[in-house]
């Protein structure tokens, strides 16, 4: 049987005549393509695969485009690379515990300067420039991140920034 994957690689943009707010296009999500709030790197994975992935089921497991290969190297029944970031969420699909879990999830961009954003479970910090303080954000109480509470949170932050440290690769690119 097939499975199908359909996602997208980032938010709502405005480009080539598109406003992203005539429909409403991020919802309540701060941000469009190109920003490392929610409303830009946030996209619905719909999943099916008949027979195996029940019909109309829900989840809210975080998950990434780079854990794409390792979950369709194990479907089909092969290993994915040890050196990448990605994890197989084939458990989450096939309705059972998610018992492998990042510890981070990290973004970077680079286009009108360089960006950062971190999550860690419900917390998500983004950076806007270089040597800037962290934005931090209660993703489960502010999912729109309008509250900064890094004021509020110095242990997580000091975490973020730890992880940040040693959380890029450099690259004579960027």
């Amino acid at each position: 049987l097939t499975v199908i994957f359909f996602s997208s690689d980032n938010g709502p943009h405005k480009e080539g005549g598109v406003d992203p707010e005539f429909f409403d296009s991020s919802g309540p999500l701060r941000g469009i393509k190109r920003d490392l709030y929610e409303g830009g790197i946030r996209v619905p994975m719909i999943v099916r695969w008949p027979g195996k992935i029940k019909s109309g089921s829900v989840s809210d497991q975080v998950w990434t485009f780079w854990d794409f290969l390792p979950t369709a190297a194990e479907i089909a029944g092969t290993n994915a690379p040890s050196d990448i970031d990605g994890i197989s969420v084939l458990p989450t699909l096939l309705g059972q515990k998610q018992t492998n879990q990042h510890q981070f999830l990290y973004w970077e961009f680079h286009e009108k300067g360089s960006k950062q954003a971190v999550r860690m479970a419900d917390w998500k910090a983004v950076r806007l420039e270089p040597g800037k303080p962290l934005e931090l954000y209660n993703l489960k109480e502010n999912l729109a991140e309008t509250k900064n509470v890094a004021s509020q949170h110095p242990e997580i932050v000091a975490k973020i920034e730890d992880y940040l440290k040693t959380a890029r690769t450099e690259s004579d690119r960027w």
